[in-house]
């Protein structure tokens, strides 16, 4: 049985914050603890902050952050402001005597310019104010929900208003696996199976005013204690949850974008690739189900 909230993975926090005039906003996912993170992007235009880093052939080991937000390149403002709150808190890697620590804080963005919401903040688009706000709202009480909040607020997935959608199971050996997802695709959201499984070619056409870039973004997490391969193996499975979920896609008006996350503590056994494929798995399954409700079909 799905649970509610990503947050059901233990060491997680999720704070979300938009602008109704605007009609965009951040979502915020940070980990009490630096985490094992990896990132999977399949989409044909996407947009991001330090993706890099979380290549495991590369230095850093954990991430200390992550940012979702609309606004296209605009939005990855979020992740700095994030990663200057982080280290204002002194949560980083350590840099030196008298220096600053500096957090790995990787984020991406989805396309809402075209949404109707007012875009003409000139030089302060409200994305640095709305990443303090969701950073206030860390663990509190109703901070992780779904619908049309945080990095969903004003999204839209095919012909159906986008959303966020937050949802985690509990697997019979206590492991815990978690899924949040911004939708806002190029293609249609569906409940089940598309009709005769064709592409609704049609319904499509009459929505491509709304903006040739979108985007599916979001993360899966999990208690599981993974490497960061392992991260990556498990952001790889669970993109084909969009897959059974959206239609097209993965298309180049897309930036799907997808992380994993490992919240366990660095010393623990990491899994089998057994339980591994399990982990994944289930991702996957939860990926379409936030998806769906994102767009409140589930």
């Amino acid at each position: 049985m799905n649970l509610p909230g990503i947050t059901t993975v233990p060491g997680l926090s999720v704070g979300h914050a938009h602008c109704d005039n605007a009609r965009t906003g951040v979502t915020l996912i940070v980990p009490d603890a630096p985490a094992v993170m990896a990132v999977e992007v399949r989409g044909g235009g996407p947009g991001t902050r330090e993706t890099d880093a979380l290549n495991p052939i590369n230095l850093v080991e954990r991430a200390y952050g992550l940012a979702l937000a609309g606004g296209s390149v605009f939005g990855l403002a979020a992740g700095d402001e994030l990663a200057l709150l982080l280290s204002a808190e002194g949560r980083g890697l350590p840099m030196g005597e008298g220096l600053p620590p500096v957090p790995v804080v990787p984020a991406a963005i989805l396309f809402d310019l075209s949404n109707g919401g007012d875009k003409g903040w000139g030089m302060e688009p409200p994305y640095r104010r709305l990443s303090r706000e969701a950073f206030a709202q860390l663990g509190t009480v109703g901070s992780d929900g779904h619908g049309p909040i945080g990095a969903g607020h004003g999204a839209r997935s095919g012909s159906r208003p986008g959303g966020i959608g937050s949802l985690a199971r509990r697997l019979d050996d206590g492991l815990v696996v978690g899924a949040l997802i911004a939708a806002n695709s190029f293609g249609e959201v569906y409940a089940d199976a598309p009709p005769d499984g064709v592409v609704a070619m049609p319904k499509l056409n009459r929505h491509k005013g709304f903006g040739r870039q979108n985007t599916v973004i979001g993360a899966v997490a999990t208690n599981a204690p993974i490497s960061r391969a392992q991260a990556l193996r498990i952001a790889m499975v669970a993109q084909s949850g969009l897959a059974r979920a959206v239609r097209p896609v993965h298309t180049q008006f897309d930036g799907d974008c997808l992380f994993a996350i490992g919240t366990a503590a660095p010393d623990l056994p990491l899994i089998d690739d057994v339980q591994l494929a399990i982990v994944a798995t289930v991702a996957a399954d939860l990926v379409a189900a936030a998806t769906r409700q994102a767009v409140g079909l589930y």
